[in-house]
Formats: structure tokens, C-alpha cells, sequence
């Protein structure tokens, strides 16, 4: 549990964070977390914490700059504490902003668009975040940022994730493990992630192929054989022995059971061992989103507790509750800035604002509206509900805004040009080379 000087510290070492148009920028983070009935960007600059004109918001974005690697820092050590003895839970997954129309946008990439009814083309365009979060101990909102990016056209999200991975590295603990969706199976990203010292679990694609180990060499002509029997999620008949079952209840009293296959490899890095998880969970409905049968790799101890370790996948799934917080409630889609780099700062205010409220979540009591259940655990919007009766006791590092009389406009004789058009990416970079490392 955090007290209040710990919260404190935190707001102004973020505030240290800011380079330039730092009051205006801390200025938005307290107007984010208070003006919870604002509905659109410019409505933040009616909260009582904003002390500048509304205009001043979208001066802070284009005049202001944020020292990310300080950012990290401060969020690295603010991180809650977690118990020496459990699993650390990270969750890495790339979310986009759709920017159709927005023709003077620079960088805007092809992006598939997820849920929508069957259509022949569901791609938007606009820009990709890709985010590292800690996940909470159930699936819910109470995700902690520990870095927010943006993919560029130049690299792919897998590459964006490996970096952040490595640069958080020191910040994190031995037993430390990220889960990964399918959009992560990449033989790339596990051989990168196999020399970092953490554990990896990750969603495997139906069509992923697996092979054992090796026969030992018969003697007879010819080369002897580089790869076992192979394994492939969809195909029954190659599944053969598992090394292990387990079978058990899940943490809502339904039964699942849990297979493993130890010494897997793939043909593209045969020194990379591998271990291959099933988790078949018969209550499900069997539909996309609740199959019945799913398929992950571990990389890490091959002597941990595989069973427990795969049944943990489940609180990635908290990661998706806190990107739409972050999007109905934050408004982290809203604001129409021009540039991706003032984009880029609009997201970094929006994951402080974010960890504000999961720090001081014990500090407050959440508001809650008459509709909504007592009975369930706090959302992180009841609790921003009730934050404004702490920032007063918080207090805040910015200075008073210094007012600079009437602006004396453009100068006789300026000309006005059109702004730059910048066409979409369409063709996304491929992955390096593999190398062992």
C-alpha cells in the first residue's frame, strides 16, 4: 500500500520528466484526472486544476517535450511492490489509433481492425502503440504502464516490444514473467527474448509447426536426421506422448486440464529449446473468443509449475480491459493532434494519468454511482470519481501560469501555406535476420 508522500514524490519526479511547457503539461495531467465528465479533448481545459486557456492544451503538445528514458525510470520505481515469492505478470500488446481521414499525418500505417463484422476489408489507417503494462492479480483495469510507444513505419510492433523488454530488464525481478498474444508468435522475438532472463509465455498460431528431438543416428547413408517427429496444434496425429498432465480446477471452480511437451525446438533455431503447452478447458463455448482447446510456449525453467504457469495466461487478458479505460474514459483517442510525435506526448500523459490512479487507489474512497455494485472490487473510474479530494492534500509541483497579455497575431505580409500531405505506409518492414545468441 502506498501513503501520500509516496504519491507525492511520484507527481514531481514527473514533473521533472517534463523538458518544455512543463506547467502546461502537468496542468493537463491533473485536468485528465479530475474532469471525468469531459467528453472531448478541448473539455479538459474546464477543470479547475487546468489554470490556462484552452488553447494552451494544444500549445503544450507542440511546444512541449518529455524525457521518455526519465519517464521509464520514474514508472519503473514507482511500480507496486509485489510479493518476493509470486510470478511478476507483464503484459506486452500493440493498440492502434485510427487516423483515416487525418491526410496531413505523417506515418500512418496500415492497421487491421479487430471485431468487426465480416467485411472483405477491415483496415484502418493511422498509428500503433505499442504498450508494457504489470498486470493485476485478476483480469481488470488495475494495469500498470510501464512503457507506451509508437510503432513506426520503420519497425514492426515485435521489434518495438524486444526493446522495451530490454531497456526495463534492470527495473525487473528474477521471477518475472510476459504473456504474449498470437500476434507475437515469432520465431525473431523468441530467440531476442531468450537471452533476457525472464520467462516467456506466448499464444501459438494452430499452423505453427514443433519437432522433437532428433533420433540418435542410425549409421545408414546419407545425412542423419536434424529434427524428431514433428508437432502441430491443429493436426491430432502428430500430438504423440506429452511429457506431463495435470489436471485440476481453475480459479472459478472449472475443471481444465493441461498438457506438456518438453525439448521442442523449431527448424529456424534448433538451440532454442522450447516447451509446448495445451489447455483444454471443457466448459467453454468453443467460439473465437472462448475456445475450448488453446496452444502456448514457454520459454523459461523448464522446472517451474507449467500447470499454474498456463493457467495464468488468463490475466493478459487484463491488459485489454485497461486499453479501453484508457480509450472510453481517458480519451486517449480523442485529441486530433497533427504530428505523431505530439501523439506520442498526448499517450505518455495519459499512461501518468493512468498510474496516478492505480497508486493511489488505496488512498481514496472510490465514488460510486447508485446503479453501480458495492459488492465488486473498485473500477480505476469510481476511483478517479473521488481523486479530486486528494489533489488538494497531493499539491502540485507546477508554477502559476504568468499571464502575456493579447498575442500581436501573424506579421503584415505573412503567407499561409497548405499544409503538407503525406501519403500511407502500406508495406510494413520485415524482420532481421535470426542469431543465436
Amino acid at each position: 500500500m502506498n501513503d501520500i508522500n509516496t504519491i507525492r514524490q511520484f507527481r514531481h519526479d514527473l514533473y521533472d520528466c517534463f523538458v518544455k511547457a512543463k506547467g502546461a503539461l502537468f496542468n493537463t495531467i491533473d485536468a485528465l484526472l479530475t474532469e471525468t465528465s469531459a467528453k472531448s479533448f478541448p473539455e479538459l481545459s474546464q477543470s479547475p486544476w487546468f489554470e490556462r486557456k484552452w488553447s494552451s492544451l494544444y500549445e503544450a503538445f507542440e511546444d512541449g517535450r518529455i524525457d521518455e528514458k526519465r519517464m521509464r525510470e520514474v514508472f519503473a520505481l514507482s511500480l507496486p511492490k509485489a510479493d518476493a515469492e509470486k510470478w511478476l505478470w507483464l503484459g506486452i500488446d500493440a493498440s492502434k489509433i485510427a487516423r483515416p481521414d487525418a491526410v496531413t499525418s505523417a506515418d500512418r500505417t496500415a492497421q487491421h481492425v479487430h471485431n468487426l463484422p465480416e467485411c472483405k476489408n477491415p483496415v484502418t489507417f493511422g498509428w500503433q502503440f505499442s504498450t508494457l503494462v504489470v498486470l493485476p492479480p485478476t483480469p481488470r483495469s488495475w494495469t500498470y504502464i510501464l512503457d507506451q510507444q509508437r510503432v513506426s513505419s520503420q519497425t514492426t510492433a515485435i521489434e518495438v516490444a524486444t526493446t522495451q523488454l530490454a531497456r526495463l530488464l534492470p527495473h525487473l525481478p528474477a521471477k518475472t514473467i510476459v504473456a504474449l498474444d498470437r500476434g507475437y508468435d515469432a520465431t525473431w522475438l523468441w530467440c531476442r527474448c531468450s537471452g533476457l532472463g525472464i520467462g516467456i509465455l506466448g499464444r501459438l498460431k494452430n499452423n505453427r509447426c514443433l519437432y522433437r528431438v532428433a533420433p540418435v543416428p542410425t549409421g545408414k547413408k546419407g545425412a542423419p536426421r536434424k529434427d524428431g517427429d514433428k508437432l502441430q496444434p491443429k493436426d491430432v496425429t502428430t500430438h504423440a506422448e506429452p511429457d506431463g498432465t495435470w489436471k485440476g480446477m481453475d480459479s472459478k471452480e472449472r475443471p481444465v486440464e493441461v498438457t506438456w511437451w518438453k525439448q521442442m525446438h523449431v527448424k529456424q533455431a534448433r538451440w532454442l529449446q522450447l516447451t509446448v503447452l495445451r489447455v483444454v478447458r471443457p466448459h467453454a463455448t468453443n467460439k473465437k473468443r472462448d475456445p475450448r482447446v488453446s496452444w502456448f510456449v514457454w520459454i523459461g525453467e523448464p522446472e517451474a509449475d507449467l500447470a499454474q504457469i498456463a493457467l495464468g495466461y488468463a490475466l493478459r487478458f487484463g491488459q485489454e480491459h485497461g486499453y479501453r479505460f484508457d480509450k472510453q474514459a481517458l480519451l486517449w483517442e480523442q485529441p486530433r493532434l497533427r504530428t505523431p510525435e505530439q501523439f506520442e506526448r498526448w499517450s505518455h500523459v495519459v499512461a501518468m494519468v493512468h498510474n496516478h490512479l492505480v497508486l493511489a487507489r488505496d488512498l481514496v474512497e472510490p465514488e460510486r454511482r447508485p446503479w453501480e455494485s458495492t459488492q465488486r472490487p473498485a473500477t480505476p473510474q469510481q476511483v478517479r470519481h473521488a481523486i479530486n479530494k486528494l489533489l488538494p492534500r497531493l499539491g502540485t509541483p507546477a508554477r502559476p501560469p504568468q499571464p502575456r497579455g493579447k498575442s500581436k497575431g501573424r506579421s503584415k505580409g505573412a503567407q499561409i501555406h497548405k499544409a503538407t500531405r503525406f501519403p500511407v505506409v502500406r508495406k510494413r518492414p520485415k524482420l532481421p535476420p535470426i542469431v543465436p545468441l
